[in-house]
């Protein structure tokens, strides 16, 4: 849940949408687990959320890759919202 005290122009510049690290969303998304665990919770999410399974599969999302592409951060924001 953000910060709703912080401008959402402030919050769209720190999460601007480019390609991250799988690792590196996972951590922005529970940044009080480790790395290894925050990745886990994030694979779980997409597995979960069927519609953004979907949805990043039919962008070229592998289960293994380590990299979201741009469209791909572009899709997770819409449905998860910005770290």
């Amino acid at each position: 849940m953000r910060d709703t005290s912080i401008p959402e122009e402030k919050i769209e510049k720190e999460w601007e949408i480019h390609p991250y690290y799988r690792r590196e969303l996972a951590m922005a998304y529970a940044p009080q687990l480790t790395p290894e665990a925050a990745v886990n919770r994030l694979t779980r999410w997409l597995k979960q959320n069927k519609a953004l399974f979907k949805e990043l599969q039919d962008y070229g999302y592998r289960p293994n890759q380590q990299m979201f592409t741009s469209i791909q951060v572009e899709i997770l924001f819409r449905y998860l919202g910005r770290p």
